[in-house]
This record gives structure tokens, sequence and C-alpha cells, in this order.
């Protein structure tokens, strides 16, 4: 019967994810919003079926280790020091305002200081899925918007996990005394240096070999599992002997991984199966959503969404454009930051483990979610008209910009790229002969190639001469993302007879619909499939051979170099046109 109510959990629980999920994506809204409309429906405040809350919560645990794992992955100090002068003050000072304006509306209805202090902090931290979906919905994602927004949110995931760490020892210590609660903090500080100073000095020359040796195998189901085990690994090792969180031990493993060259294979192949975890989470939280008792206590959704989609947003503005960045830039970033998501639960959850949040905070934090993480990608959508708005009143605008160092729209000193243009920039998938010889043509012609390569050996050489290269399956999406195929202008397939030859045409394609997609294969009746998926020109081994040695036979036959053109270019059509191969 446990087993059939853990089959029944899951089933339900992700099949209404599923439903709600599709319904909101197909509506423009954040998935997250789905995922819990769908805990709401299978939890025990909605008529029908009714999954097992425990065993939801047992699951979801699961998905924040691999969640805290894909943060650690995808954590990048680069990242951050690039926009270190405005992404940490301004998380800081935002962060603070948000916790101090959550504690004082806590307070004031009545849950005292301690629950509105954790309560703030968790209303303090953005979505990182809803922040890079709106960016990228609107192409702001690699501009000095996206870049200030994404370090600032790294921040601010930083921020969190300390947090994390530290409201166990404060809240859940049982000592007395303050003496004691200072020697059990100490104590475990001690404990978390001494886990940092393992995973690092040790996991980051056992696990890149490890997951070398299991990457020699070929084998993606290895690799897969192997990712899982040094997550689960490292996260369960943590709080088992070293007695700190495992959230912490999935973050620290994921930053061990991240900084290998196998960090972009793992984020691709692995943790679609956090994607999965994650999603039951979310459903978990929403299965703790009480409509009745929201309605009985509605102040408290209100007054977290004032918090959440004013105080964040003018935080944010105010801290951006005091430090010198245009009113565009300011308005963008407030903007994309007023909503909250995935680390509020986590936090909300830690707080209700320890007793400090009561179930009302964790009702007004799912509806204050679901209401701003639906509205964040409209709020957005009113930055231009609202620039422009603000350029017609030049005191007003003047007043807004006193501080600028950078014209409106541009990007500061700190996070300024070289503009590239798309045509000098290629991607090719493969590093054969023929990807060779096109990486080398393109470089001294003056075109970037990044390369993208399953062999490490290669990758590592490619490297080390100074040419891009990405260890990872070209037929994952966020393998071909990573390689710059928005913005590269030409890409090229270079190896015959590549599995998954049209799914990698297609995702180039629906990437950048602007790039030119070049692909070879093998025999000339793969070619009509290639073309429908997309690919601009398709060479074939077949093809080429054959055009070579009609060339060959007319040479010797004596045809003058006139005639051979015009045979060639016959017989060029006849092998690829579309009304050759039968289209």
């Amino acid at each position: 019967m446990h087993n059939l109510d853990l089959i029944m959990t899951l089933a339900g629980g992700l099949a209404a994810a599923l439903a709600f999920g599709y319904v909101t994506q197909r509506l423009g809204l954040s998935p997250i919003v789905g995922y819990l409309l769908a805990g709401i429906a299978v939890g025990p405040a909605t008529p029908g079926f009714v999954a097992d809350r425990a065993m939801a919560e047992q699951l979801a645990e699961l998905g924040i280790i691999l969640l805290m794992f894909g943060v650690g992955l995808q954590f990048h100090f680069e990242e951050l020091l690039a926009v270190r002068r405005i992404a940490i003050p301004g998380a800081v000072v935002q962060s603070l305002a948000a916790t101090a304006l959550g504690a004082v509306v806590i307070h004031w209805l009545g849950w005292g200081w301690t629950a509105g202090v954790v309560y703030g902090l968790a209303i303090s931290v953005a979505s990182t899925v809803v922040l890079v979906r709106v960016l990228s919905d609107h192409d702001d994602l690699h501009t000095p918007t996206g870049h200030i927004a994404v370090g600032w949110l790294v921040m601010e995931d930083l921020f969190t996990v300390v947090i994390l760490v530290l409201l166990p020892l404060v809240f859940g210590s049982q000592a007395s005394s303050p003496g004691g609660v200072a020697i059990e903090l100490l104590l475990a500080l001690l404990k978390i240096a001494a886990l940092v100073a393992f995973t690092f000095l040790v996991g980051d020359r056992v696990i890149p070999w490890l997951l070398g040796r299991v990457a020699a195998t070929r084998s993606r189901e290895l690799f897969t599992l192997t990712i899982l085990v040094v997550a689960l690994g490292i996260a369960v090792g943590s709080a088992e002997i070293f007695g700190v969180s495992m959230a912490l031990g999935a973050f620290l493993a994921g930053m061990v991984v991240g900084r290998s060259d196998f960090s972009l294979r793992a984020a691709s192949e692995a943790l679609p199966m956090r994607d999965a975890f994650a999603v039951l989470f979310f459903v978990s939280v929403g299965m703790l959503f009480d409509p009745a008792a929201l309605l009985e206590s509605p102040g408290i959704v209100v007054l977290t969404l004032v918090v959440v989609m004013i105080g964040k947003p003018l935080a944010a503005f105010g801290i951006t454009a005091v430090l010198g960045y245009p009113s565009r830039v300011a308005l963008a970033v407030a903007a994309v930051l007023g909503q909250i998501g995935e680390f509020s639960f986590i936090l909300a959850a830690l707080g209700r483990e320890l007793g400090i949040l009561p179930a009302a905070a964790t009702n007004g934090l799912v509806a204050a979610a679901i209401v701003s993480i639906s509205v964040n990608p409209l709020i957005y959508r009113t930055v231009a008209p609202l620039e422009q708005g603000l350029a017609r009143r030049p005191g007003l605008w003047r007043l807004l910009n006193r501080r600028s160092r950078v014209p409106s729209g541009g990007a500061p000193p700190e996070i300024a790229e070289a503009a590239v243009d798309p045509q000098h920039r290629a991607v090719i998938v493969g590093y054969g002969p023929v990807g060779r010889t096109v990486t080398r043509l393109l470089r001294e012609q003056g075109i970037e190639p990044a390369v993208v390569e399953m062999n490490l050996p290669t990758v590592q050489q490619l490297r080390a001469a100074g040419v891009k290269a990405f260890y990872g399956d070209a037929t994952l999406r966020a393998t071909l993302e990573q390689a710059g195929v928005s913005a590269a202008g030409t890409f090229v397939l270079s190896v015959a007879g590549f599995r998954g030859a049209e799914e990698v045409i297609r995702l180039a394609r629906e990437i950048n619909p602007r790039i030119h997609i070049i692909t070879r294969t093998q025999y000339l009746a793969d070619i009509p499939a290639l073309r429908r998926a997309g690919a601009d020109r398709v060479f074939s081994g077949e093809g080429e051979v054959a055009l070579a040695m009609a060339e060959s036979v007319l040479t010797d036959l004596g045809a003058t170099p006139e005639q051979i053109d015009r045979e060639r270019a016959q017989v060029h059509n006849d092998l690829f046109s579309s009304e050759g191969l039968g289209n």
C-alpha cells in the first residue's frame, strides 16, 4: 500500500504539473505558476485526488538537493566579479530593504520579529528561472541589463546559501545561554570550513578524475549516474560527517563540477532529472496552500505583494541609479527583480521546520509568488514605454540620470564587451578532418569559431591553442546555447552520419532563426530530411565523389575548362537539387 501511495503521489503530482504547466506556458507565464497551481489542485484543500503530502515533501527534499547542485554548477565567481560594483552592493541593499520591510509587515500582523526576519529573507530573493526567462524573451539576457541582473541574482543566491546554513545554527540550537549558542555556532562554522576545505582540496582532484574515467566509457547513462552520485553523496556526507545542511554540500559539489571540464556536459545531460524533482518541490509547496485560510487573512498577501512588487523594485532602482547607471538599465533591473521564486520556498520550508514561520506565512508566500511571477513579464514590457515617457520630461529625466556615467542604454565600463558581428562568429560541431579544416580556414579569415566536441583531450588541446571549445553533446539545447549559437552567423555540422543530426539542426534554427546552417551527410538520400529540418546547405559524400569522378573523366577526355565548369554545374544540379532528389 505504501508503494502504491508513492506511485499515486508521483503520477498524480507530475500529471497535474504537466497539465497546469502546459496551460501557463501557453499563456506566456512561467511554468512555476502552473506547478504551484498543480500542488493546490492535488492538495488537501481542494476536492478530488489528494496526493500524500509527506511523500511529496520527501521527494521534494531530493529536488532541493538537485536544485542547489545546479546553482553551484552554474555559479562562477568570474561572472560575479565582472559586475561586482553593482551586483554586490545592489543585492545586499535590496535584500536588507526587503527583509526589513517583510519583518515590519509580519511584526505588525502579530507574529514577532523572528518570524518577520525569516519571512523578509524569504521574499527578498527573486527566481532565477523567471528572471532568465523574462530577459531571454526580450533579448536582454546578453545586454548590460542582463549582465547586471544575473550577477545581482548570483549574489542573492550566494547570500541565501549562507542564510540556509546559519538559520539552523541560530534558531535550531539547544543551548540556553548566549555563550552556549556562540560556542555551538563557532563549532558549526569550523565544521563548515572543514567541509569546504575537504570538498575543494580533495574534490577538485578526485571528482574530475572520476568523471574523466567514466566519460572515457562513452556511456551517457554511467555519466549521468556519476553526476547524481557525486551530488547526493557529498550532500549526504556533509550532513552525516560534518553535521551541516545537505543543501550546502550539494551547492559545493556543484561548484566543484562546475570548475571542471565537465560542467557543460553535467548541466546538459544530468540535470534534466533535477528539473523533474524540482517540479515535485513546487508541487509540494502548492499542496501547503489553503485558499480558505487565505480568505480569512488576505492582508498578508496584499502586504507581501507591496514589498515584492513595489518595495524591492524601488530599492533596486535607487541603488542602481545612485551607482551611476542610466535610467533604462535601472528601470529594467528593478522590473525584472520584482518577483519571488524557488529560494523563497526553500527558506520558508526551513522556517517551518524550525518552528519559526506559521502555516499562514506559507499561504501568503505561495499566493504572492503566483501573482508576482504571473505579472512580472507584463511589468517588464512597460520599461521601454516608461523610459520614453520620462524622456519627454527633461527636468525629471536629468534628475534621474544626473549620476549616470554612461549614455542611456550603454554598457558600463566593467561589462562593456566588444561588439562582434554575428557574421564573424561560427559554431562547428565535430573536430574531425572536416571540422579541423573548416576551423583553420575560418580563423585565417578572421572569423571566430567555437567548436563543440565530445572528445575531452581534443577540447583541452583546442583551448590551449586559444580556440573556444566546449565539451558536450550537440543534441542538447544547453550545449548549443553555451557554444553561442544565438550570437553566431554560421552553424556547421561537420560530422557525416551524426546521430540526431535533424534534431541538432532544428535546435540551432530554434535558438537562432537567422543563422546559416551547413551540414554534411554520407548519403544523397538523407539530404531532403536535413533540408526539412532547417539546413541551408547540405553536402553529401556520395555527391562530392561523383562530382570529382565526373570532373576527372572529362579532364582525361580533353574537355575545356568551360565545358568542365558547365558539366560540373549540371551534375551538381542533378545530384543536389530538390528535383534531382525526388523531393
